[in-house]
């Protein structure tokens, strides 16, 4: 049996790392205690414990523990779990590890059984599940961050279990014979997987590529997917470069894809281009300005008819076509403005196209 598995906490008492939630008296250890736990979700960097906190969940509330992977989930697998405990007292444990990648149909099978409470589901994830699940599970659940486990922690755990195995004469030199380059955490203690990630986001908006290839090596050997990764460099193409450089939000899609495909090693280099790519391009938060403002402006009560020839079967909707491109009509019932260019890049090019469009008739 290898050291990991044999001296893998067993019990509460025993796990190293996140006082702020398993400290006597704190939240979650009183509702693992009082069994009163609901549907809860885990998230946090790779490491933390947050498959060994779910085992020992399932071993201090007695509950039958089935492991399941996302990656490989299927949902007739998970009815069977069901069925078999349909009529029983106790209700099993259910683990989904990766919890992010479950589709928004197979969420939404989980959702009849975690409401009749056929099971108790725990999930585990690098990512916020406020960003990768829907609204209906987070209503549903509980959700607590788990934090990397610092240096301290970790040396009196190592400690513990030297004297228990009574290992002499370990050496630097003799761990970097079996390790040459230290397997690196991503992040000091005071550096979050969220500050990191928003590091590397800011380097690219300001143009600085350097910096932006610094961040990105930091997460990549901290273990973030490179999914999650690609998925922030996604929105960054659209948020701040925008239309400014259309072609940024095709190269991030594509980068998106490819990594998902090919995974590490090899995801580091997509990845790398397109923050070089990002950082080089010209910025233009326009869009999404525009947008914001448009919420706002619904959200503050802006809510007016729609003009009758431009609803469903009009009789007097005037067709662009007929006219050559562009016709002259209202669109909305009481004009509001929302976009304003940045005559930044290709955005320059827009405002000829959108000019030459109107004031060529």
């Amino acid at each position: 049996m290898s050291l990991a598995l044999k001296y893998r906490p067993t019990s509460l008492n025993e796990i190293i790392g996140q006082p702020h939630l398993l400290a006597p008296g704190q939240v979650l250890r009183r509702l693992i205690e009082q069994d009163g736990l609901i549907h809860t979700f885990f998230y946090g960097p790779p490491g933390c414990g947050k498959t060994t906190l779910a085992r020992v969940i399932a071993k201090t509330l007695k509950r039958p523990f089935y492991e399941l992977n996302a990656t490989t989930f299927k949902i007739d697998d998970l009815r069977q779990i069901f069925k078999t405990y349909a009529n029983a007292l106790e209700k099993p444990l259910i683990f989904i590890d990766e919890v992010h990648r479950l589709s928004k149909n197979q969420q939404e099978v989980l959702l009849p059984f975690m409401e009749n409470q056929a099971a108790l589901i725990i999930g585990a994830s690098t990512e916020n599940p406020y960003y990768s699940l829907t609204a209906a599970m987070r209503s549903r659940s509980h959700l607590f961050e788990l934090t990397r486990i610092n240096n301290a922690a970790l040396a009196d755990y190592l400690e513990r279990i030297i004297t228990r195995e009574k290992v002499q004469q370990v050496t630097l030199k003799q761990l970097q014979s079996i390790r040459p380059y230290a397997m690196q955490a991503g992040s000091s203690e005071a550096d979050s997987h969220y500050d990191l990630t928003s590091a590397m986001i800011k380097s690219i908006r300001g143009s600085d590529i350097d910096a932006g290839l610094y961040y990105l090596a930091r997460l990549i050997n901290g273990g973030e997917p490179p999914e999650f990764i690609a998925r922030r460099l996604s929105i960054l193409a659209s948020e701040d470069v925008g239309n400014a450089n259309p072609n940024a939000l095709n190269l991030a899609a594509s980068t998106l894809t490819i990594v998902k495909q090919i995974g590490y090693p090899e995801a580091r280099i997509p990845l790398a281009q397109l923050v070089v790519y990002l950082a080089s391009s010209p910025k233009s938060n326009s869009s999404y300005m525009a947008i914001n403002d448009a919420q706002k402006a619904i959200q503050q009560g802006a809510i007016h008819p729609i003009p009758s020839h431009i609803k469903t079967h009009p009789q007097d909707y005037r067709y662009p076509h007929d006219f050559g491109g562009w016709v002259e009509q209202v669109y909305m019932s009481i004009p509001m403005t929302f976009y304003h260019s940045s005559g930044i890049g290709f955005e320059k090019t827009l405002d000829e196209w959108i000019g030459k469009i109107k004031y060529a008739h």
